[in-house]
């Protein structure tokens, strides 16, 4: 069974072991160990409620129960931007008219921005290539959106999630052999690697303040603006499909889109419901819920088959405990996938129907 946890201290090794598997483009998951235990130290402050604002952040685990070994890591930040600034671009729009000449232009525009600062954020999603199988992807991805609903007050109004942007096989960003060397020099690595180590000073210090023309970047660069490096496709699409959208903004470093929504907004925060549990032995053949125990210190999700009799949600016994929970606890639960052609309700009333038809 594959579930769903708060990172600890002992996960270090672990971690630092994902780190090295990431490649370029994935900066909050540097592999430097320092930064890491950091990073873990961070975290386990606020779940102490010891952070500050500008500091409050999650990190989730997904451990094998069998094995015991964690192989992969999703994050959530509070509040982005509050200790240092948060630079991203947006493409906009400027109009060069004369009505004398008859000629209306509009350019296409880059500008730099700090438009997300205060908002949540979903980070630091990585799942070992060798478990990206059995819809675990999505539980480690969806599982943030749980604790979400359950803690909405630690949480802004909106989230982002900055997508890992498209370099070619070498490690090599177009947009940033198109742009970003002309100010900085340095290769796409190294200030991959420096912003990753939170130092983005540089980036103040050295990136033009007025707007770039779209229009004077090599046609390669124009052309993965937005676009996601192919390993973060997947992740891109879950994200999308739970309602995050790209609104125009993309990382200063590589293009990738920033994808954003309103929490509420958000289908699995939307729609998951709280249930008192019922022990049993639910039918397997419905849809597969994530699931969570809403605590916390503790909490815990994973994937699994459901049931409803009335309000209670009945778990076979192995889920419950996996959840650490008991007959008479609450846990929160939501389809995996929106229903194609019928809400919540109408799953949980077909659910119903069959648990009475077996009595």
């Amino acid at each position: 069974m594959m579930i769903i946890r708060p990172v600890r201290q002992q996960d270090l090794p672990a971690i630092r072991q994902l780190a090295s598997k990431t490649g370029v483009g994935v900066t909050s998951l540097p592999p430097d160990e320092a930064h890491l235990q950091a990073r873990i130290q961070r975290v386990l402050a606020t779940w102490a409620d010891e952070a500050a604002p500008a500091e409050q952040g999650y990190l989730f685990v997904l451990e094998d129960s069998q094995t015991r070994q964690v192989v992969g890591i999703s994050g959530l930040e509070a509040a982005v931007g509050l200790s240092d600034p948060w630079y991203n671009y947006r493409l906009g729009t400027l109009v060069h008219a004369s009505r004398d000449l008859a000629i209306y232009n509009q350019m296409p525009t880059l500008f730099l921005s700090n438009d997300h600062t205060g908002y949540s954020e979903l980070c630091t999603l990585f799942l070992d290539p060798d478990y990206r199988h059995s819809k675990n992807g999505q539980l480690l991805s969806k599982c943030r959106f749980l604790f979400m609903a359950a803690f909405r007050e630690r949480f802004a109004a909106k989230v982002i999630a900055e997508m890992r942007g498209y370099s070619d096989e070498q490690g090599k960003s177009p947009f940033w052999e198109g742009l970003g060397r002309h100010f900085f020099a340095i290769d796409f690595a190294e200030a991959d690697r420096l912003t990753g180590l939170g130092q983005k000073a540089f980036i103040a210090e050295l990136m033009p303040k007025h707007p770039l023309y779209v229009d004077f970047l090599p046609a390669e660069t124009r052309a993965i603006l937005g676009q996601v490096h192919p390993q973060t496709a997947p992740a891109r699409a879950i994200l999308e499909s739970e309602g995050l959208k790209y609104e125009g903004y993309v990382d200063i470093f590589d293009a990738g889109p920033t994808l954003e929504a309103y929490v509420a907004d958000i289908r699995a925060v939307r729609d998951s419901r709280v249930h008192p549990v019922q022990l049993g032995e639910p039918d397997q053949s419905g849809p597969l819920y994530l699931l969570a125990n809403d605590r916390f210190t503790g909490f815990r999700a994973l994937l699994g088959q459901v049931d409803f009799a009335d309000e209670r949600l009945i778990l076979d016994p192995a889920t419950a405990a996996a959840l650490e929970i008991g007959p008479g606890d609450r846990v929160r639960a939501v389809p995996l996938f929106a229903p194609q052609s019928a809400p919540h309700a109408s799953q949980q009333a077909a659910a119903q129907a069959r648990q009475a038809a077996t009595h």
